[in-house]
C-alpha cells in the first residue's frame, strides 16, 4: 500500500512537496515534549494551498492512512508527533498573510504564519495580536489554535481562543467547513470555532483563520520584585489581582529558574531570591501603577523591588524570563515541562508542592509562572540515561498533575493533552465528560483517521 499511497499522494501534489526519503522523514517524527513515542511516517506533506490539503484528506481517507498535522513542532505535549506509516502534513509552507483589516481589527492568515511575524505586519498598522507564547518567534498561528496556546500577556489580554474569530477547516474527508465571522459579533448556531481551537488536530486541519486585533498599547514599562519564599511572592499576586491592577504581564520565577538564567546568559539577576516577580503596565502612566503593585509587593515582604527606567530595561527583564525554560534545559540532557494552571488563590500551595515533590524525588525542578493567571511552569529536569532518574522523573511529573487536581486545577492551561497527558485526562473530565468528547471525535471523524491517539 505504500507505493499506492505516495503515488494517490503525488496525482494531486507538486512531486517537490511530497518527502519519502527516511532520513528526511524522520526529522519530522515528533515535537518537543519527552516520554512521548513517535513512528516513522510513510510520506511528509507540505501542501501550499487549501486544495493540495482537500487531496492529502481524501487520498488519506481512501486508503484508510492516518494523518498528523504539524506546525513547527514547538509543542510540549506530543501532539506533533507522528504515527508509523502516517502521512505527516506539515502546513509551515502556508505561511502567507492574505489580509489585515485596519477598519474591522481583523487579520486574515494561512496556519503557517509566524506568530511574531505576524505580531510585526500588524504592529506596521498601529494594531496588536497579543497571544504570545514563549516560542513566538518560531511557533505558527496554526499550532497555537490547534494548542490553544496563552503567552505572558494573557493575564490583561486573553489567549489565543480568544482571538480566533472563525476558521476555514479541511474535515476528515476532504470537505472543506467554514465556521464562525469576520464580525465584531456572531451568536449563530453552535460555536463550532471554539470547538477547533485546542482539538490539536483531532477533528480537522485549519487551513485559514480569521483572528481579531486589538489597537497597539503604549510601550509597556516593567519592574523585578526580590521575595524570600515564593509564598510571599505568590500573596503579593493575590494582593495586586484583589486590588483591581490590570498588568500586562505578571510572571514569576522561582530560585532555580533565576539561577539557570544568570547561568545561561549573564543576566545579572539576584542569585539570592527565593522567588522573582516580574510585572508591566502598558497603560497611559505606567510609571504610577508599578508604584502602587511595588508598594504591595513590599507589603507582602518584598526584600527589594527594582522599577525599570527605560523601555529596554523592562525588555531585558522579559528576555531573562522567556529564557527560563531554554536556561531549564542546560541543566540536565532533558526535561519534562508540565503546564499545571490553578486558580490565583491556590498558586502558593501548588509551589510549595511542587518543591516538596522535587525533594521527595531527589530532583531538580524549577518553576516559571503566567502567576497573574495562575498558570504554571514545573520543570523537571532529568538525565533520561539513567534509568532511575528517568522513572523518578515521570513520576514527579505525575505527581505535579494531581496536585494541580487536588487543588481545583486542570492538567494544561495552554500546552494541550497530545500524547503526554492523554491518561490524565479521563480523571479530570470524568466519564460523563469523557463520552461527549468522544463522541464529537466521531462526528467529524468517523475513520479515526486524525492524528489518533492524541488527546482522547
Amino acid at each position: 500500500m505504500g507505493g499506492d499511497l505516495i503515488k494517490l499522494l503525488c496525482d494531486g501534489l507538486p512531486a517537490e512537496s511530497v518527502l519519502t526519503d527516511p532520513d528526511i522523514t524522520r526529522s519530522y517524527a515528533n515535537d518537543m515534549a519527552s516520554f512521548c513515542e513517535a513512528g516513522l511516517p510513510a510520506a511528509v506533506v507540505l501542501p501550499r494551498t487549501v486544495e493540495e490539503v482537500r487531496h492529502v484528506m481524501r487520498t488519506a481517507t481512501a486508503q484508510r492512512v492516518p494523518v498528523v498535522p504539524q506546525g513547527a513542532r514547538t509543542g510540549l505535549s506530543g501532539a506533533a508527533n507522528a504515527i508509523e506509516g502516517c502521512i505527516v502534513l506539515s502546513l509551515t509552507a502556508m505561511d502567507r498573510i492574505i489580509e489585515i483589516n485596519p477598519v474591522d481589527r481583523t487579520a486574515v492568515v494561512e496556519p503557517g504564519v509566524v506568530n511574531a511575524a505576524l505580531s510585526r505586519a500588524v504592529a506596521e498598522k498601529g494594531l496588536a495580536y497579543p497571544p504570545d507564547p514563549s516560542s513566538w518567534e518560531e511557533c505558527t498561528i496554526g499550532g497555537n489554535i490547534g494548542t490553544a496556546s496563552g503567552g505572558l500577556c494573557c493575564v490583561k489580554y486573553g489567549v489565543t481562543a480568544d482571538y480566533v474569530l472563525g476558521l476555514d477547516v479541511v474535515l476528515a474527508d476532504g470537505r472543506l467547513l467554514r465556521t464562525g465571522h469576520s464580525t465584531a459579533k456572531g451568536v449563530a448556531g453552535y460555536d463550532l470555532t471554539r470547538l477547533f481551537v485546542g482539538s490539536e488536530g483531532s477533528l480537522g486541519i485549519v487551513v485559514r483563520a480569521v483572528l481579531a486585533l486589538k489597537p497597539a498599547p503604549p510601550r509597556q514599562l516593567a519592574l523585578a520584585a526580590e521575595f524570600p519564599s515564593t509564598a510571599a511572592a505568590c500573596a503579593a499576586v493575590c494582593d495586586i489581582m484583589a486590588r483591581g491592577h490590570a498588568p500586562s504581564l505578571l510572571e514569576l520565577m522561582d530560585r532555580t529558574s533565576v539561577r539557570a538564567v544568570n547561568a545561561l546568559a549573564r543576566m545579572g539577576l539576584p542569585e539570592t531570591t527565593e522567588a522573582l516577580l516580574l510585572a508591566a503596565f502598558d497603560t497611559p502612566d505606567p510609571a504610577a501603577d508599578l508604584a502602587a503593585v511595588g508598594a504591595l509587593c513590599t507589603a507582602a515582604g518584598a526584600t527589594e523591588v527594582v522599577p525599570a527606567e527605560s523601555e529596554a530595561e523592562s525588555e531585558l527583564l522579559l528576555k531573562a524570563r522567556r529564557l527560563t525554560l531554554t536556561a531549564l534545559e542546560a541543566l540536565k540532557p532533558a526535561t519534562m515541562i508540565d503546564d499545571v494552571c490553578v486558580p490565583r488563590s491556590r498558586l502558593g500551595a501548588l509551589l510549595d508542592g511542587v518543591a516538596a515533590i522535587g525533594e521527595k524525588y531527589g530532583l531538580t525542578i524549577g518553576v516559571c509562572a503566567h502567576a497573574g493567571d495562575g498558570n504554571t511552569h514545573p520543570t523537571v529536569c532529568f538525565d533520561p540515561a539513567d534509568p532511575d532518574e528517568a522513572r523518578r522523573a515521570r513520576e514527579s511529573f505525575d505527581d505535579i498533575m494531581a496536585l494541580g487536581l487536588e487543588l481545583g486545577g486542570t492538567i494544561t492551561g495552554e500546552h494541550g493533552v497530545g500524547l503526554l497527558k492523554r491518561d490524565w485526562l479521563a480523571r479530570e473530565l470524568g466519564p460523563v465528560g469523557l463520552e461527549m468528547q468522544r463522541g464529537i471525535k466521531r462526528t467529524f471523524d468517523p475513520l479515526g483517521i486524525l492524528n489518533p491517539g492524541k488527546v482522547l
